[in-house]
């Protein structure tokens, strides 16, 4: 049983890139055991492939009629599988949503795409930046001349996994009330478009307008925004409320009379380039001596070297090493059934039969699979 709030929670996963894994993962972190479905022959993996971790792999050959019976009768005992092809694919494989509820009528059966399963762009093609270009999202973030992709992080992650997760979840409580079991459609451009709900707010209420670097958070503020230190380092300062606003500019010792119009759109652009200048006359970590930890709303930006090795998130823990492999903690945290890295990123296959008798498969059974070259 795995150690965590979701202890007891059978999820089958079809291997996948990006948000799949990822949604895997967060489940894997909080105590579910997720059986992962590989190709047979597929590549190797790495400790280095950190969204992989806590699950079991079995490695199948789905051509075969017999490896597809074995996914069936696994889903018969989930709560939960997920998989993350285009619309048709798993229909194919004779692993469509239709037949995994006619052998489990409480299966929860989440799909994760990038369009979704009904649309023009349903069967297309595409990657995160693209999923977000049509929600608004693309077009918000980055610089005044062009927008910027930020990660990978509101499509695949934000708005993929996270709300894979989250309807999946969902699904497996429904269907313990009342035994009915449904198909989680979770398109990233749905999930991405969700994420933009205050924004679309906020633009309705008049306090949004169009282009990039002219709004509140979008680094229009002078107050909102990163800024380079005299190392050629870069900081964090978000003060936005009064309050914290007139700290920023005691800390910084900024006496200019113009700084008291903290809210007035036609001076940021200036405002912004006196506290640009200003913040060049010191290192990050002198400012990080001055305003560290205060309510100026300040955090040094760090590099993904730098990162584990912060204080704040030292004391925390909130990185950890996994195989010699530095890596995120789980999150987020539980006082009573704190989730817990269940293992690392499995060897394709290795735990076919381990996996395949605890969820109920008999050791013959295992050795015809095996000698049918199956499994």
């Amino acid at each position: 049983m795995g150690q965590g709030p979701l202890s007891g929670l059978k999820v089958l996963e079809f291997a996948g890139i990006g948000p799949g894994p990822f949604c895997g993962m967060l489940l894997s972190d909080l105590g579910a055991d997720v059986v992962r479905i590989d190709r047979k022959g597929s590549g190797r993996t790495s400790a280095a492939d950190v969204t992989a971790r806590g699950r079991r792999s079995v490695a199948l050959d789905l051509k075969q009629p017999a490896a597809v019976e074995t996914c069936l009768k696994l889903m018969e005992t989930a709560d939960a599988v997920f998989e993350g092809f285009r619309p048709g694919v798993m229909e194919r494989l004779g692993l469509g949503p239709d037949v995994a509820l006619a052998r489990n009528p409480k299966l929860v059966y989440g799909r994760m795409t990038g369009w979704g399963q009904t649309g023009p762009y349903a069967k297309a093609a595409g990657h995160d930046m693209n999923y977000i270009a049509i929600t608004g999202a693309l077009d918000a973030i980055g610089a005044q001349d062009k927008p910027i992709p930020p990660l990978n992080l509101v499509g695949d992650f934000g708005g993929g996994a996270l709300y894979l997760a989250f309807g999946l979840l969902a699904g497996v409580i429904h269907a313990r009330e009342t035994g009915q079991g449904q198909v989680i459609d979770c398109a990233m451009s749905d999930g991405a478009a969700s994420l933009m709900a205050m924004f679309y707010g906020f633009k309705a209420m008049g306090m949004w307008q169009e282009g990039r670097r002219s709004n509140l958070l979008d680094g229009g503020a002078h107050f909102y925004d990163t800024y380079q230190c005299a190392d050629g380092k870069w900081v964090s300062i978000g003060s936005i409320e009064p309050q914290f606003y007139l700290l920023l500019l005691e800390k910084t010792g900024i006496t200019d009379p113009h700084f008291q119009a903290q809210m007035s759109r036609e001076d940021w652009p200036a405002l912004r380039e006196k506290l640009a200048a200003v913040i060049a006359t010191k290192t990050r970590d002198e400012w990080c001596a001055i305003m560290d930890a205060t309510d100026v709303c300040f955090a040094p930006v760090l590099s993904m070297d730098e990162a584990p090795g912060h204080a704040h998130n030292k004391a925390r823990k909130t990185f950890v090493e996994v195989a010699g492999v530095i890596q995120p903690a789980p999150a987020p945290r539980f006082s009573a059934t704190p989730g817990a890295i269940q293992g690392p990123p499995p060897k394709i296959g290795g735990d076919n039969a381990a996996a395949l008798s605890d969820w109920g498969f008999e050791a013959g059974a295992i050795a015809e699979l095996e000698a049918a070259g199956a499994l």
